[in-house]
Formats: structure tokens, sequence, C-alpha cells
């Protein structure tokens, strides 16, 4: 985590902020603070209000409660230099394809008001941070997702912002694509000293954070490293398929005295030393065994541990038309 004095003021700070959609609590009194030049998650599952508490941090729907603080800003009082002092990156596509990628940008520096003597090289050096220099004169149509990507992110740098939102910056894109992007991100933390905070669901993103707050219902239920987040599980995590996996889960808790949830893909529970665990619990279940793992704890593991549930990928399908009503409803209470 890159240093900061004691005096320094924090990026980001929030207190009991919440966002009510008529009888619907999307995000529920969460209180959190972002230090300048940190790399900040939040993580959890679609739906748990990550999203609605970016667009209150970005000025986009105005909180039902509570107080947020950007870049020293306040978000209700003070949203033109909030605006001025952050770049976002939005989960939904934002990007004209009609236009090229050097038009996409300077358009965005006319809305920005970057100085016009200094449009030219600042466009040039956002396309060769992300390295798509060779591709500047080129239509957005004709661009991969990533490099897409890489273009919106581009153009949230522009205007230099003090902090950098990310609202899922790598979804739907294959792994190698998400590897360069995040070596690019990371980078920018460590030469320009820019503050990001990003939503994510996706587990080894996540360990790039150097805190992370787990959300879910609205609420903040865990928030520090992602190495102390992931001391909270004891041991290593045993991972069982079965037959019958509901009375597997009747033996094990009956012999063993052991916790154990039961997913969408079997049993998960925690034991000291799961290499000489796992044989005699294989020989001693009297159900047939499908597929039975031992690894060390992750991320998914803490939040199954705080929730008693997991993090899953295809859940984005589920939430999306929640996720769609709630943009409306947004739009209409701005």
């Amino acid at each position: 985590m890159p240093p900061e004095s004691p005096q320094a003021t924090p990026a980001i700070e929030v207190s009991g902020l919440t966002r009510r959609f008529k009888s619907f609590t999307a995000v529920d009194a969460v209180s959190f603070a972002v230090r300048t030049g940190e790399v900040f998650g939040f993580l959890g599952p679609n739906g748990a209000g990550k999203t609605t508490t970016v667009r209150m941090l970005c000025t986009l729907i105005r909180p039902s409660g509570g107080s947020a603080n950007v870049a020293g800003y306040d978000v209700s009082h003070q949203q033109k230099d909030v605006r001025r002092s952050i770049g976002i990156i939005f989960q939904d596509p934002s990007l004209d394809d009609r236009l090229t990628a050097r038009e996409n940008l300077r358009f965005h520096a006319m809305i920005y008001k970057v100085p016009g003597e200094e449009v030219k090289s600042r466009i040039d050096d956002a396309l060769e941070w992300m390295e798509l220099a060779d591709r500047a004169g080129d239509l957005v149509r004709n661009f991969s997702g990533g490099m897409k990507r890489r273009l919106e992110i581009a153009r949230g740098l522009l205007h230099s912002p003090r902090v950098l939102f990310l609202d899922e910056p790598t979804l739907g894109l294959d792994p190698q694509t998400r590897s360069r992007i995040w070596e690019r991100l990371l980078r920018l933390r460590r030469e320009r000293g820019t503050t990001l905070f990003l939503t994510t669901h996706y587990m080894d993103e996540a360990e790039n954070c150097d805190r992370i707050a787990i959300i879910d219902h609205g609420r903040i239920i865990a928030l520090d490293t992602p190495a102390r987040l992931k001391a909270q599980v004891q041991g290593d995590i045993i991972h069982l398929l079965t037959e019958d996996d509901a009375a597997a889960e009747a033996e094990v808790r009956q012999r063993h005295g052991l916790e154990v949830t039961r997913g969408a893909t079997g049993l998960h529970f925690e034991v000291e030393n799961g290499a000489t665990f796992v044989p005699g619990l294989v020989r001693e279940l009297s159900v047939p065994v499908r597929a039975v793992s031992v690894r060390p704890p992750t991320l998914e593991d803490v939040f199954l541990k705080l929730t008693g549930r997991e993090i899953r990928d295809d859940e984005a399908s589920g939430h999306d038309k929640l996720k769609n009503r709630l943009r409306r409803m947004g739009r209409a209470w701005r």
C-alpha cells in the first residue's frame, strides 16, 4: 500500500450513506474511508449495492441519507467539483462506436474543458498509456472488447482525475486481457498516485486491492486487507460433491462436529489438515462421492463464511432485471 502521512485527507470519506428506491433499500448506511493512492475494492455479488454506491459517489444519483466526500468535496453539495476530480469507467459500454478512438477522447476533453493547447498531448499520452496509439484513427466499432475497455480507461484518465472509479472494469473479458488491464491500472497507481476504487465479483481481481469491503444486501459486512480477510478462515477448505449432499452434510456434522455449508456446487467446510482428513472421510461416508478437493482459503470462502452463500458469476443474469429497474428508478429520482 502506498505510504500516506497521518495528516493526509482521505480520497473518499463515507458516513451512513444510504440509498432507497421507494420501499427497497439498495445501500444501507455504509461507512468507510479510502486512503489517497489506495486500491480499494467493493466485493460482492450482483445486486449487493456496489454499483449504486459508486453512482452516489460519482454524483449520478443523490443519497437518501448519510454523507460522502470525494477528493475533499461533498457529493450532495459540491457536485461539479467532485466531477472534475474523478474519472469513471462504467460497467456498461459508453463509447461512441461511430467515432474513432481519438475522436472519442477529443469529445471527452471538450466536455471536461481540457485546455486546448494540452488536448493533443494528453490524448497521445492516454492512448500510449493503454497501448492504443497505433489504433487512434480506427473506428471503435472495429475494436475487440478488451480494446474498448482500454479506450474507456484512457478516456477516464484524460483530465488527470484524483480518483478513478471502475465498475466491474474487466467484466466479460478473457483472462489474458484482464491481466493486461490490471498491469496498467497498478502501474497507474504506482507512477501517478491515482486512487482506484473498483467494484468486482472476480476473486482474483480483488486480490489486487490494498483493502476490500465485502458488501451484501446493501451493507458492509467486512473490511480489511485480502490477507487478513482470508485469515478469518482457519485451516483448509474441503469441497465435497456426493450423490446425496443432504445425507453427506448430516453425517459430516454428526461425526465430526463441523460447520457445513451446502451450495449449488456441493458441500464446503473447514478442517485443520485437509490432506489427512479427506481419505478417512471418503471411506466413512455412506453415500457415493462424486468429487472432493482440498485447497487453501480464498476470498470466496470468506464471503461464504460470512453470508452462508457463494459469489457466483452466473448470478449476473439473475439480477439483470432488478438492476435495470433500479437504473430507471435512479434516473427518475435525480
